[in-house]
């Protein structure tokens, strides 16, 4: 039987927990459902902070999206950098991890600074990057200095260009996470394994096929559902680089919406777009972890 004391502690520790969890909760649903039902309540409106009232047009918002050029234009864009960035970051993070996978003090130090990107701001990423890519920037300077281009290159002011540049800036963001993600799971590899494979007589290529590659099959899980979602809603980065610009190549979904909102003063439609945001980022989730699970099992 527990004393007394031990009791009133276990107890508190029960209660304490129970009011963390409760506190959790209530900002969960506060700033998480509650926004999300007032947006879908306002999709179904013709709401305009010029307006007094709004009008209930029922699914009038959701018809206009099927004819709506730019936002079909910016959701392929958004598929796109989605995709591509979520398969470069990946693979980065994954060499980043294997490189740093070592116990000394550089190392850790290292994996330290591979993960700085993803920690800073994505306004400052886009202002830094942008100075970079400007025709006096970094980049140029060393293209022109190294002979690598005669002149100067448009990086943000040319769509093709400026798309492969929000690229290359979002997937540097994300492989700071994806090195993590990779890392962790790598270190929980038990080196018995390789050993195994070594004496099986598996070289170094297999060993990566057979041991490492399986092994990190959840963290990989993981790190593709995260980087999708993440690139998915993305604004901020692409708002300072391009301000989704040149002739709206650049232009994410997200972006869309804010544009409409608070340029076009169109909320009821702005909230539409959102909605379906929302549901093609829930199904790409749901559909791509499914996926990735099964292949942790057949594995």
């Amino acid at each position: 039987m527990k004393p007394v004391s031990q009791w009133f502690r276990d107890t508190s520790q029960d209660l304490g927990l129970r009011l963390i969890a409760a506190l959790g909760l209530l900002l969960y649903v506060v700033f998480i459902v509650v926004p999300v039902f007032m947006s879908l309540r306002s999709s179904f409106t013709d709401e305009n902070p010029l307006k007094s009232g709004s009008d209930w047009v029922g699914f009038a918002n959701y018809s206009e999206m099927l004819h709506d050029s730019q936002l079909r234009d910016s959701v392929v864009y958004t598929l796109a950098l989605a995709i591509g960035v979520t398969v470069v970051a990946n693979i980065i993070g994954l060499a980043f991890a294997m490189l740093l996978d070592r116990t000394q003090l550089t190392y850790r130090v290292l994996r330290t600074i591979a993960f700085l990107p993803q920690v800073i701001s994505g306004v400052i990423v886009g202002f830094v990057w942008k100075t970079i890519f400007t025709e006096n920037g970094l980049l140029n300077n060393l293209l022109t200095k190294t002979h690598l281009a005669g002149q100067p290159v448009d990086w943000l002011g040319k769509p093709h260009l400026a798309q492969l540049s929000v690229g290359i800036v979002v997937a540097w963001v994300l492989s700071g996470f994806t090195t993590v993600v990779y890392l962790a799971a790598l270190q929980n590899i038990p080196r018995e394994l390789y050993d195994a494979g070594s004496i099986d007589g598996a070289n170094s290529r297999q060993q990566f096929r057979m041991i490492t590659l399986r092994m990190v099959a959840p963290a990989t899980t993981i790190s593709v559902t995260i980087s999708l979602i993440t690139v998915l809603k993305l604004y901020d980065i692409i708002t300072v680089l391009t301000s989704g610009g040149p002739a709206n190549a650049t232009q994410s979904t997200a972006q869309y919406i804010v544009k409409m909102a608070f340029t076009n003063d169109r909320f009821g439609y702005a909230s539409s777009v959102a909605m379906f945001l929302l549901a093609l980022s829930a199904v790409i989730a749901l559909s791509v972890t499914s996926i990735l699970r099964r292949r942790e099992v057949d594995l």
